[in-house]
């Protein structure tokens, strides 16, 4: 939610924490993050604001020209007023930016989709006007009195992010310009532009319609915006009813037959939608599966009667262990059933990226203590463990009624994987 007051100042909520999620998805969020991370003196100190950031301890988000505030609770849960400064452009620089874009048409509906590409950075850039912030643009005040970006001041930059992301204006208005103010200013320029062109007198004076060399749009092709999102799949068709009058053949099963076909289409989607997937933290497996593994598939259709009981008997678990190893499939896949069956040896190469990835994932006083046996570690004292995937993801894992079971998705950050144990614990609480 965010709220206006006036054109000058936007207030946004406090946004729900990130657990496992990326704080900037365009390039210009990227940018943002860029400039914090190549500013800071002490990394210590980012990684702690990233994970107050995660944790939702950042509260509302004021955004003016030149300055964004908020109040962070670190640690301690103590509040602490943060704020970071970044430079207004000057009035000639504003008048250079607009007569800029309202020379390119594409730049204003740019804006109007809220969107910032790269060229409009660039020409912008052309004029003598940094859009987005360089190392050292972004000046850190907090009331802990640090003189360096601290951990309160760190994490308000990755929420504000989260806010740029959605919203490309927030970085204009900290530059001195609010939207409504801006869009109307660009709007009586390419007004203004228009009327003062003359008309010619026929077709044939007209000018060619602006283009761009092809060598020129070949070699920008690193730096085009991304291809828009592929449509929403449809969800799987119901397959045909097989409740006729005509008796069925020897040794059909009328019911188990239908299940299988509305399986089949569920797994036919799935296949697509894997196929179109560009998130490799969701990637399943796409080799062809066991015996053992595909009666845990079809048992994740929620198979009823008779079928759900040839599932249990073909799947050589308990009624326990075989939901448990749905619960498995639902969250990963055959990639996830390896995780819950297999116990094995870490060693080398693997065990040192594993322990440097659990001695970066919280600092010394907030470390969990962790028993480990093969790829399992156990929290001491608590119902959570960590396992790792050979693929090298962690997954979690939460003890209930005597039996580990997952917790949720994997993730290549093992504090990630721990919070959404808790996260689950909550849950059921």
């Amino acid at each position: 939610m965010t709220r206006y007051d006036g054109d000058s100042e936007r207030t946004f909520a406090a946004l729900p924490p990130a657990h496992g999620k990326g704080f900037a998805l365009t390039w210009w969020g990227q940018a943002w993050l860029k400039a914090l991370e190549e500013t800071a003196l002490d990394l210590s100190q980012l990684k702690a604001g990233r994970r107050l950031a995660r944790a939702g301890a950042v509260g509302a988000v004021s955004v003016r020209p030149g300055r964004i505030t908020a109040l962070v609770r670190g640690r301690n849960r103590t509040a602490h007023r943060a704020d970071v400064l970044l430079e207004e452009l000057t009035g000639d620089q504003w008048d250079r930016f607009l007569e800029m874009a309202v020379e390119r048409a594409g730049h204003v509906a740019a804006l109007l989709d809220r969107e910032m590409p790269p060229h409009l950075v660039e020409d912008a850039a052309a004029t003598g006007i940094e859009l987005l912030p360089g190392m050292g643009d972004l000046e850190p005040q907090c009331g802990c009195e640090a003189w360096d970006h601290c951990a309160h001041t760190a994490a308000l930059c990755y929420q504000v992010a989260r806010l740029l992301d959605q919203d490309p204006f927030v970085l204009l208005l900290m530059r001195g310009r609010g939207e409504r103010g801006l869009l109307n200013d660009l709007q009586a320029r390419s007004t203004a532009t228009a009327k003062s062109r003359p008309e010619p007198t026929d077709a044939s004076a007209r000018p060619e319609p602006e283009g761009v060399d092809a060598a020129e749009a070949y070699g920008m092709g690193d730096i085009l915006p991304p291809l828009p999102v592929l449509p929403e799949l449809p969800k799987p068709g119901t397959p045909p009813s097989l409740d006729t009058e005509t008796p069925a053949g020897p040794g059909v099963d009328p019911g188990a037959l239908e299940f299988l076909a509305a399986c089949t289409a569920v797994e036919a989607h799935r296949l697509l939608a894997e196929a179109l997937r560009t998130d490799p933290e969701q990637h399943l497996t796409g080799t062809e599966l066991r015996l053992d593994q595909d009666v845990i598939r079809l048992a994740a259709g929620s198979p009823v009667g008779g079928v759900a009981e040839r599932l249990v008997d073909g799947s050589g678990r308990s009624r326990e262990g075989l939901a448990t190893a749905v619960r498995a499939w639902r969250t990963g896949g055959a990639a996830a059933l390896a995780v819950l069956d297999e116990e094995w040896t870490v060693e080398g190469e693997t065990l040192a990226r594993a322990r440097a990835a659990l001695e970066s994932a919280w600092d010394a006083d907030d470390r969990p203590a962790l028993r480990a046996k093969g790829n399992r570690w156990t929290v001491v004292g608590a119902p959570g463990q960590l396992r790792l995937g050979r693929d090298g993801r962690w997954w979690p894992y939460r003890k209930e009624r005597g039996r580990w079971a997952p917790a949720g998705g994997p993730t290549q950050d093992p504090g990630t994987a721990l919070a959404a144990v808790r996260l689950a614990g909550e849950e059921q609480a």
